[in-house]
């Protein structure tokens, strides 16, 4: 019973994401885990790889086997097996912010007590380090500054442990030039300059880069590299995501979408503080994006060979078929996934909207005949108010005259509601920004515009028949009435021409309704309910999200909906006739006065703030209800590209897989062999840290 209770309370009120196991973490657990003898489930280290490294992923940088490294951190019992808890907090480091340098901090925090000790660091550096590998000086003076002398060696805190492996990589370049600089010349030959970025920043560079370093030599008038040289292309690699943003901004303001070397450096000028990048910076990204364009004046797609870590030189034609069939193939692929989540929206629309306008129709008949009421006098006016009208209706028609003419409006109103969703998803989705989930208010105004005009071709037939249908039982009673008219031979009637009749003014109704309601409603969940990705609103806040959003869009679209009522109700013997949208408004003017133009304006808030809080609250539970497949694939699912591309525009996988991704590059930073599986010598088949996927 409590259990039940729970899923009520969660519907109602939402549910905040818990900090501890998720359900998809809590599902990769069951999916890669083994019984023991006990029934226990556990992962070994093969299981842990599957998990956090999907087979299917490219590794092209980083090879899968490594990932075994982290299971070093997720053991903290160092059993050779993780229980579901274990996993649990390894997913929780995962989700804090600054899980990568943790991740690494606890791999040499052998203790658990929070401090490295200065032989434990170099102990797991030695066990890992690959042979051949340029080795690091753990007594130089800028390790020293950190760990101490060789004589007074201390430990290391978390924060300095993470500031000392921040500048790691630029000491690692240092000690290997000077390895090389034999005769302490300040310049090293183009081999040995290679043999020191693929040992110290391989992990993090493209094939066209590693196979064109060598050149870097031709940027000068020598036949050799200096240090500055080498100092400015690590700098060069420091800054990749910057990079990426500066060209990108300097792409995008010039007509042919290329640059040369001072648009760049005006755009980097632009963008920090500092001037941050030196010429020779330039000069050396320059070289490497333009060593197969001479004009010197390059595009975005010239940069991507330097900036995207996963980019290959496949150098033959097979591999420019496969890419132009990828191509294809996923265009073909996101067409069809467009018709789907079009349909699909379309179909949950229809449900919603026919749900909302359902549960408040009787609100909606007694506005119309509000509204169609022409006489100002006391004694000649057939009802007081609201309140009056619905009486009335009641005691001369029953409580089925409440829903009168309620069927075409159910039929109507699904695509109506439908198309509204559709397009104003749809929109906002064009110009939401993929990075932030952010969009800017003017977008959210035109996609809610745009949504109530593309309604309006099911919304005025609909509403012309559905106003006659509520409005021809207030003369049911008298004897000269006609009798009551089907929807049918209503449309039959009219004809096609006949039921757009007041588009004019519906158009003027529905488009800056729904530029009102639409943003009021996605602000008032984000900015007063709290919806985030981590908290998900209830039923009752999205109820109230939707009514009070419809509160100001309604009662200040009222005159547009007074005159398009008065134009498509048809008109009665002494009734004046209405010829257009300003004759109507001007007549109204002149023989109700201003008052006129907000008949029916309580009413209308009362309809329309509930019946789009039913639609939308609808709407968003039956989405997730009902989700359509692939939708949440890229949020949930582990797989994606595990290397970046572009630079700041790679985020398709998860976040924790992300950080588990840039963990290792972190410890690939000490030595590119971190977590590769190492033959001794004597072949006897034994490492530290074994990799039971690398046996695959």
């Amino acid at each position: 019973m409590a259990t039940v209770t729970e899923s009520v309370k969660e519907s109602l009120v939402g549910t905040t994401q818990p900090e501890s196991l998720s359900t998809e973490a809590r599902m990769s657990f069951l999916k890669h885990s083994r019984r023991d003898d006990d029934g226990e489930l556990y992962m070994n280290e093969e299981d842990f790889i599957n998990a956090i490294a999907p087979p299917e992923e490219d590794y092209h940088k980083i090879k899968r086997e490594q990932y075994g490294i982290l299971f070093n951190v997720a053991d903290r019992h160092k059993h050779g097996r993780i229980t579901m808890s274990e996993w649990a907090a390894f997913e929780n480091l995962l989700a804090k912010a600054d899980a990568e340098y943790e991740i690494a901090f606890r791999l040499f925090d052998v203790d658990g007590t929070g401090l490295i000790k200065s032989d434990a660091l170099q102990r797991i550096y030695e066990q890992n380090r690959g042979r051949e590998s340029i080795p690091f000086d753990f007594n130089s003076e800028w390790a020293s500054l950190y760990i101490g002398g060789k004589s007074k060696r201390h430990e290391m805190t978390y924060p300095q442990f993470a500031q000392m492996m921040r500048g790691l990589q630029g000491e690692r370049i240092r000690q290997a030039f000077h390895l090389f600089d034999k005769d302490k010349d300040g310049y090293i030959e183009p081999e040995e300059f290679e043999r020191i970025i693929r040992d110290t920043s391989g992990h993090k560079l493209s094939d066209h880069v590693l196979e064109n370093l060598p050149t870097l030599c031709n940027i000068s008038t020598g036949t050799k590299i200096s240090y500055a040289t080498v100092r400015a292309f690590q700098n060069v690699i420091r800054e990749m995501d910057l990079l990426d943003l500066i060209l990108q901004n300097a792409t995008a303001k010039t007509s042919d979408g290329r640059i040369d070397r001072s648009d760049f450096l005006n755009e980097a000028s632009r963008m920090t503080r500092f001037s941050l990048y030196t010429p020779m910076e330039a000069d050396i990204l320059f070289h490497f994006a333009g060593l197969d364009v001479p004009s010197g004046r390059l595009a975005l797609d010239d940069f991507t060979k330097v900036l995207d870590a996963s980019w290959q030189n496949t150098g033959a034609k097979l591999g420019a078929i496969n890419d132009a069939a990828d191509r294809v193939v996923s265009k073909s692929q996101h067409f069809l996934h467009s018709l789907l989540e079009s349909a699909h929206h379309f179909g949950l629309g229809s449900i919603a909207g026919a749900f909302g306008a359902f549960m408040v129709y009787p609100i909606d008949l007694v506005k119309t005949r509000m509204q169609n009421q022409r006489s100002v006098l006391p004694g000649e006016r057939l009802y007081e108010n609201s309140i009056d009208c619905a009486r009335k209706v009641i005691r001369n028609e029953g409580f089925r005259g409440l829903y009168s003419g309620v069927l075409p409006q159910l039929v109507g109103v699904a695509p109506e509601k439908a198309i509204k969703l559709t397009v104003n998803d749809l929109i906002r989705g064009r110009f939401t920004d993929k990075q932030t989930n952010a969009i800017p208010l003017p977008a959210e105004i035109l996609a809610g515009g745009s949504a109530g005009a593309c309604q309006v071709v099911f919304t005025n037939p609909l509403e012309i028949v559905k106003i006659r249908l509520q409005v021809q039982g207030e003369l049911a009673k008298k004897s000269d009435a006609v009798p009551k008219r089907s929807a049918m031979w209503i449309v039959r009637n009219l004809g096609i021409l006949g039921l757009y009749k007041g588009a004019s003014a519906c158009l003027l109704r529905d488009v800056p309704f729904s530029a009102i309601y639409f943003p009021t409603y996605n602000h008032l969940k984000r900015d007063m309910f709290g919806e985030s990705q981590q908290k998900r609103l209830g039923v009752l806040q999205l109820l109230t999200a939707g009514a009070i959003a419809g509160m100001p869009a309604a009662y200040l679209t009222t005159p547009c909906d007074v005159i398009k009522t008065r134009l498509q109700v048809e008109a009665r013997k002494g009734d004046v006739v209405y010829n257009g949208l300003t004759d109507c408004a001007r007549k109204i003017w002149q023989q109700e006065g201003f008052r006129a133009f907000f008949k029916g304006g309580p009413a209308r808030i009362l309809r329309s703030s509930p019946q789009f809080g039913f639609t939308l609250a609808s709407y968003e539970v039956l989405s997730k209800l009902f989700p359509l497949g692939g939708e949440e694939a890229e949020v949930h699912s582990t797989a994606g590209k595990m290397e970046p591309g572009v630079g700041l525009r790679e985020t398709k996988a998860p976040l924790p897989y992300l950080r588990s991704r840039n963990a290792l590059k972190i410890l690939l930073d000490l030595d590119n062999s971190f977590g590769r599986v190492r033959v001794p010598a004597s072949l006897e088949g034994s490492r530290f840290f074994s990799s039971p996927a690398s046996k695959k």
